[in-house]
């Protein structure tokens, strides 16, 4: 059996794929980003590997985070699953950044790189990846008036093409990106068209099955089926351009092949 660390794995798709992991007799370590949420799922919690605690929003916090799971041993795979959605405003975290890039991008980039590397590596996106085009040009919206929209798109974008940088970089590390969908959690709302269990069987199913059709790598998929994403998300010189402002914007490196 597998274990198995999901960040944000506290309520919403995390927490359904963690359950379903569970369930499956894998073990899971959990990620609450406080004390107070830990304590709030005390009882989920004790049928799990582990569980770490930090603030995505922080960088000290995402450096403790790795620590915190690097002293439970390697992890087989890893599920970046938290997110923001609508952030109101560009914000501004203690290292001055859009609260949005430092969620979904920055923190699953530095939580990669100081992680012991695993076997695979699960990012989630989004099918509006399709519309973050040109992030590169403005990647911490320091220049551009605030879109919380375009500001996500962009992340899920990124999302994407870390997973696909990745399959080039890490060869033995199995990398997907999936899309869940618009999944009935409290970011998609009671209106939402798609169940938890739907919108976490990918993500799961790419953490831990040998079925043949899940050990590939540099994929995007949508409910378990493989779809073409975003140009940019594909392209090597994009790729390779994001990774370096990456590097730039959390001082962290990501280590070679």
């Amino acid at each position: 059996m597998a274990i198995v660390f999901i960040t944000g794995s506290t309520d919403g798709l995390g927490r359904a794929a963690a359950q379903s992991l569970i369930d499956q007799g894998h073990r899971v370590v959990l990620h609450a980003r406080s004390a107070d949420r830990a304590a709030a799922v005390a009882d989920f919690a004790s049928h799990a590997a582990g569980i770490v605690v930090g603030d995505l929003r922080s960088a000290a916090e995402t450096k403790d985070i790795a620590d915190q799971v690097n002293a439970i041993g390697r992890m087989d795979a890893i599920i970046h699953n938290a997110g923001v959605y609508t952030e109101r405003s560009r914000g501004s975290t203690a290292e001055g950044h859009a609260g949005t890039l430092v969620i979904n991008t920055l923190a699953p980039y530095m939580l990669t790189a100081l992680i012991a590397r695993p076997k695979r590596l699960v990012y989630l996106s989004s099918g509006l990846h399709r519309g973050g085009e040109g992030s590169l040009r403005d990647l911490d919206w320091t220049r551009r008036s605030w879109d919380a929209g375009k500001a996500y798109a962009e992340s899920k974008l990124h999302a994407v093409a870390l997973a696909y940088a990745l399959a080039r970089r890490w060869p033995h590390v199995l990398c997907n990106a999936v899309d869940p969908g618009w999944v009935r959690t409290r970011m998609g709302g009671a209106g939402a068209p798609v169940d938890l269990d739907t919108g976490q069987r990918t993500q799961s199913w790419l953490a831990v099955s040998e079925e043949p059709a899940a050990m590939v790598s540099g994929r995007y998929w949508h409910h378990l089926r493989q779809e073409q994403p975003a140009d940019e998300a594909t392209d090597p010189t994009f790729q390779d351009a994001l990774i370096a402002r990456l590097d730039e914007l959390t001082g962290v490196e990501l280590p070679a092949a």
